[in-house]
């Protein structure tokens, strides 16, 4: 497979992403940036954490205008992966890829520490885990508070949708929600940061399964 890597202005997590999927999982990745209008030749779309476009307005709100995304929309109707992780998660609801939104956390202070996560292994993007198995991955946000209405709680419960949650309450989010996809499970968004838990050196290789479960399950998706 090959990745796209989407850079917006403000992002500092690339870096982190290209080397964890091409460096430690050794598959192809490069950066694309955010006023590109193709993405010819990759088949699966990674956005990284940061604070595109200085986070004003909202987190995410500006990035949702990029050029890029209606090429990330249109690879999202195809059913090829699309990942966003931390202010790509975010960028994912403002597009409206994704249900809810996340706003400060409940502590009104940055959170930034390894913290515990439940797995939920029916997705394709996490199915090397094994299920209800509690992970450990990083997480670094001011706004990773998850919300939505009981309508869309109620739906992503009945549909599998809620991916990760938190063993602990790290920041307010209802049903302590840390990641959810899609109805077509091909897009997903998580505020912890799997990139950043590859080697045992940063103290976990928790995200190397979720990397994984990405190639084994969208390997097979062809380039365009």
């Amino acid at each position: 497979m090959k990745f796209a890597v989407i850079v917006f202005p403000g992002s500092n997590c690339d870096m982190d992403m290209l080397w964890a999927i091409k460096d430690v999982m050794g598959s192809q990745a490069e950066y694309v940036r955010y006023d590109v209008t193709s993405l010819a030749g990759f088949d699966g779309v990674l956005l990284p954490g940061g604070f595109s476009y200085g986070d004003y307005l909202r987190c995410g709100a500006i990035a949702r205008f990029s050029p890029i995304l209606a090429e990330v929309k249109r690879f999202a109707k195809e059913g090829k992966p699309v990942f966003g992780t931390c202010n790509g998660f975010q960028v994912l609801t403002e597009a409206g890829l994704l249900p809810g939104a996340l706003i400060r956390n409940k502590s009104l202070h940055f959170v930034c520490k390894t913290t515990p996560l439940k797995v939920n292994n029916q997705t394709k993007f996490t199915s090397e885990y094994e299920n209800d198995e509690v992970i450990k991955i990083p997480v670094a946000h001011g706004e990773g508070n998850y919300i939505c209405d009981e309508k869309t709680l109620a739906k992503l419960k009945a549909n599998n949708q809620i991916v990760f949650t938190y063993e602990e309450d790290v920041n307010g989010s209802m049903a302590n929600i840390a990641g959810i996809c899609n109805e077509a499970g091909n897009v997903m968004g998580m505020m912890p940061h799997p990139e950043r838990a590859m080697e045992e050196l940063l103290g976990s290789t928790d995200g190397r399964r979720f990397f994984a479960s990405i190639l084994k399950n969208f390997g097979k998706v062809p380039v365009k």
